[in-house]
This record gives C-alpha cells, sequence and structure tokens, in this order.
C-alpha cells in the first residue's frame, strides 16, 4: 500500500510515519495521513496567548495544523476584503463577523462566539494601578497606551470606559494610540507609556493570575460587552481541517483554555 505524504511535512514525521508503517500500522497511518490538512487562521490580537495554546493541542489530537496570523479586526476585514487566504476568522467582536456574514463572506450557520472579553486599565509597575482605577483622576503619569478605536474593539471599549468615567477630555492630550491590542500592550511593558488599557487574557497566566504590574479590572457596565466571534470564510467552504479546528474551539479542551485566561463564555 502506497503513503502519499504532503511534502510540507517535516523529516522527523515523515519517520515516524514510516516507523508506524514498517511496525503493521499502515493503514491507520494511511488514514491519518490523508485527513491531516493545514488551516489559515486570522486571530484577534487579544487572543494570541490562548489560541496559541490552543493551536498547539489542536494539532496534536487532530493532526491538523493551524497557521496563524495576528492583528486588529479591523485591519482583517480590509485584508479578507481584497481577498487574503484566510480561512478562518477569530475576530475581536460580533459586529465584524456579522458584516462578513451579511455580505456572503463566511460560510452559513458558522458564526458562534468563542469568548467574551474583558478590559483591564495595566501598568508594568506595581502599586501603580489601584483597584477602583482612581490613577486615572489622579495623574502622576504622561501617556496611556490604548489600541485604535477604529480598528480595535478594545480601543473602542477603552474609550467608552474613559467617557462613563467622565475622564476623556481631560485624559485625551495623555493617549498614545497603537495599530492593536498587541502594540498596546508593548507600549507599556517597554515602559513607553505607564499605563495603558488592554485585554486582560494579555496581562494574566493560563490560570488567570496576574504575570507582573498592577491592574484595575474595569467593570464590565463601563463599556458595551466585547463578544468575539469566529466563523469560517468562504475560503474554507468545504475544507476538513477549518470545519475541525471551529468544533474544536468549542469543545471542553478549548474552552478550559479561554476560561483561564479569564474570558467569559
Amino acid at each position: 500500500m502506497s503513503v502519499r505524504l504532503s511534502a510540507r511535512w517535516p523529516f522527523r514525521r515523515l519517520s515516524l510515519v514510516l516507523s508506524l508503517a514498517a511496525a503493521g500500522f499502515g493503514p491507520l497511518v494511511a488514514s491519518s495521513a490523508a485527513r491531516a490538512d493545514e488551516v489559515s487562521v486570522a486571530v484577534a490580537a487579544n487572543f494570541t496567548a490562548p489560541m496559541q495554546k490552543i493551536a498547539a493541542q489542536f494539532e496534536k489530537d487532530t493532526g491538523h495544523k493551524a497557521l496563524l496570523s495576528f492583528g486588529a479586526t479591523g485591519k482583517f476585514y480590509a485584508q479578507i476584503k481584497n481577498g487574503a487566504p484566510f480561512e478562518v476568522f477569530l475576530a475581536a467582536d460580533d459586529e465584524t463577523p456579522a458584516r462578513l456574514e451579511k455580505e456572503g463572506g463566511i460560510v452559513a450557520g458558522s458564526r458562534f462566539t468563542y469568548a467574551i472579553g474583558k478590559l483591564v486599565l495595566w501598568s508594568a509597575k506595581p502599586a501603580i494601578v489601584d483597584g477602583q482605577g482612581e490613577v486615572l483622576k489622579q495623574g502622576g503619569f504622561d501617556h496611556l497606551s490604548i489600541a485604535n478605536p477604529k480598528l480595535a474593539p478594545y480601543g473602542a471599549a477603552a474609550v467608552e470606559t474613559m467617557k462613563a468615567l467622565g475622564a476623556y477630555d481631560a485624559l485625551s492630550p495623555r493617549l498614545v494610540q497603537a495599530e492593536n491590542i498587541g502594540q498596546a500592550y508593548q507600549f507599556v511593558a517597554s515602559g513607553n507609556a505607564l499605563l495603558g488599557f488592554v485585554a486582560l487574557a494579555q496581562v494574566v497566566d493560563e490560570t488567570g493570575k496576574l504575570k507582573g504590574g498592577s491592574m484595575w479590572v474595569v467593570p464590565p457596565a463601563l463599556y458595551t460587552p466585547i463578544r468575539q466571534d469566529a466563523v469560517v470564510l468562504a475560503k474554507g467552504q468545504g475544507k476538513a481541517a477549518a470545519a475541525a479546528l471551529v468544533k474544536y474551539l468549542q469543545g471542553d479542551k478549548a474552552r478550559a483554555v479561554i476560561r483561564g485566561y479569564g474570558y467569559a463564555l
């Protein structure tokens, strides 16, 4: 029996397949190899850490490999409309996937909420951010980092929060606007801004523990809920790896990772 293998497979995997075939597992190996595939995934930057962990487990459990790209949801939308070869999209909001659905750009019925995000005010230094966010009114800082509110839902949530607190006008001159939430985090982590509005998942580990610095978890009542939706894009139509990934995201293993990083479900 011949075994067809993708040229992209690394040599060590080829060696393992041949060893298993020689040991009498030929039909099983041939079946698994035929099913294994790759899926190109656009992922909202706030979901970087959990998605890296989920993708590794997904490959281990299914044999499919998720090729991940991270960035701002608004920018991904523009790239998808211009023909970017993404097959699955994990957005930072529910509006962008719904818009793609209305435009016929997704597989019908594939849209679902994979996480509900939480906004935090964070400083890389300890004892800077208090438990009520009063530092925003007290001052003592020159720069406050946020993601571009026109492209990134977490940036829009940050603006909503400042306006709800009645502090937006006073804080505006101190805002440092990043391209996406990943860059907003980097501005604070590098010390270029003492404070920043970022995603909770960026500053806690997989058990929900703060990795360093100080933070205030912004009360959800201060901003519109950040419902993060996933879809299979038109380019993923009929592709087994794309269908497998969205199914995996709704399974117990993935949901445990998502909860661990502080997202609601």
